[in-house]
């Protein structure tokens, strides 16, 4: 790969207590379709500090949509076409360890995918890829977060197994118990497939995990509870938001093709050869993989 440079443009996925910028300019709210259906919400442009900005309501505005009803891949393919290449995902998550309490923030780099009644791919009959998921998240992400932390006062923990779960229940006590047996650290319902699904899509992504509640498995802590959940939410917004405008500024400036090949990832996970594409299914992929497959 050549040393070229790239403007990135800063996704973030996640609730409406983060959208709300202080600083955000230029804000627009354009609606973008999708082969993949529906996304949950329009785009919300805008531009902080210079560097260019699309957020996109997981849940739609309102919390409408359940998780399980969340259409991830209309969701990643509006920011792609969006030019989106960098997604921080922020989103609510219940802790499986003691050192991880209500209020913690974690920079989640693995996943469990325990998630069942989703679409997890833009690929299918007729044009088969396999991405690797063995590092799912960018580490250049997770270090800006990091640093933004760092310059905020706002305690991360770096690193951290997160449970994807189908819900929308929460998780029984023997869930719970058999996740924490697995080393799992937190558990959460939205960050797959959308984080298989941006890898597809060759865009950068890192997870920011706010801890809500202990889940069910705590003998000293309450089962886990909505009113608490948005609570606490509540009081994580300003945190979170200090800490997405931070990340956004250090992710902002022109740089090299990523490091660990996020933008990449298609060039060797391509399968089916090119006389044997569906060119129906090639048109849907016109913005996830048009680099690698061509656009019919």
């Amino acid at each position: 790969m050549s040393g070229e440079v790239a403007s990135p443009v800063i996704g973030v996925l996640g609730g409406s207590g983060v959208y709300e910028l202080d600083g955000l300019e230029d804000v627009r709210w354009e609606k973008q379709a999708s082969p993949f259906g529906e996304p949950s919400d329009e785009l919300l442009h805008g531009s902080l500090a210079g560097v260019e900005l699309v957020f996109l309501p997981r849940h739609g505005r309102g919390h409408r949509i359940p998780p399980s009803e969340v259409n991830y891949r209309a969701n990643i393919d509006a920011l792609k076409r969006a030019g989106v290449t960098d997604v921080v995902s922020v989103s609510a998550c219940g802790s499986l360890r003691e050192h991880l309490p209500p209020g913690t923030f974690v920079i989640v780099d693995q996943f469990v995918d325990r998630t069942f009644a989703r679409e997890k791919t833009f690929f299918g009959t007729g044009c088969v890829a396999h991405v690797s998921m063995a590092h799912p998240v960018c580490g250049r992400i997770g270090d800006a977060l990091e640093a933004a932390a760092g310059e905020l006062g706002v305690e991360v923990v770096r690193g951290g197994t997160y449970l994807a779960m189908e819900g929308p229940q929460f998780s029984s006590f023997a869930e719970s118990e058999l996740y924490r047996s697995w080393g799992c650290d937190v558990i959460g319902m939205t960050n797959m497939p959308e984080a298989k699904l941006a890898r597809e899509a060759e865009i950068c992504y890192a997870s920011l995990s706010m801890v809500t509640d202990f889940d069910c498995w705590h003998p000293n802590h309450d089962n886990v509870e909505v009113t608490d959940i948005v609570s606490l939410l509540t009081d994580n917004a300003a945190r979170g938001r200090s800490l997405v405008a931070g990340t956004a500024g250090r992710l902002g400036a022109a740089r090299a093709p990523c490091a660990q090949g996020c933008d990449r990832a298609l060039e060797t996970a391509i399968i089916t050869a090119p006389d044997a594409r569906d060119p129906a299914l090639v048109r849907t992929l016109d913005a996830v993989a048009g680099r690698v497959v061509g656009r019919v």
